[in-house]
């Protein structure tokens, strides 16, 4: 199932927005990041509540750009389609501030901490995506052969703990872990009967495995 399938409004708002964004914070006025990042220790003391919507247009570098965007087209697309444009939304909306809340509650005693990036609406729409589809299998290029989309979001959970732990400013990695449960919770309360479909899912590709 590729990304490009049943392409939405929503899906495709949010990936050009958060492009440009970040494109131009990385390339053109490096300010921008700064004026958008998620501050923790600021977030009550000083009222700074729209960093938890901002921050999530801008990202540290462009690896950590491409990567988000990337995991991002692979399931937006479809998942929107099969939940339609509002709920999308909604969905990747809360998968960001929940994201950043977790990472709040890690560091808002530090002062010097800052962070930016989509992780946690990323990693909602991620596990959203996977409850519906998964069967679903991503060719990623060098590899020569797909890779099963339930892998796939094991890796990605892996790396983002592994990283959230170095020493690294700027990228929210902690964010992962409440967006995924974000995208899970949200899938339990707007169809409940996907997971049924799930576990359905799952036994069959153990016995045939």
């Amino acid at each position: 199932m590729s990304g490009i399938e049943g392409y939405g409004l929503g899906a495709l708002s949010l990936l050009a927005l958060t492009a440009f964004a970040s494109l131009i914070g990385l390339f053109v006025a490096p300010a921008l990041i700064r004026f958008a990042a998620f501050r923790p220790y600021r977030l009550i003391r000083n009222a700074e509540y729209w960093r938890l919507i901002s921050s999530g247009f801008v990202h540290a570098n462009f690896s950590h750009l491409f990567f988000n965007l990337l995991t991002f087209y692979f399931f937006a697309f479809t998942l929107e389609a099969r939940i339609g444009t509002l709920p999308f939304v909604a969905l990747y909306a809360l998968g960001l501030l929940i994201g950043n809340l977790s990472t709040w509650l890690r560091h808002h005693t530090d002062p010097d901490y800052a962070t930016v990036g989509a992780s946690g609406a990323v990693s909602a729409v991620l596990f959203a995506a996977i409850v519906y589809y998964p069967r679903m299998r991503l060719y990623i290029l060098p590899l020569p052969v797909p890779i099963p989309a339930l892998l796939f979001a094991v890796l990605y959970l892996a790396y983002s703990y592994y990283q959230a732990r170095q020493v690294r400013a700027g990228v929210n990695h902690d964010a992962h872990i409440g967006g995924a449960l974000t995208g899970l919770v949200f899938v339990a309360l707007f169809e409940p009967g996907a997971y049924e479909r799930l576990f359905i899912a799952l036994q069959a590709m153990s016995s045939s495995g």
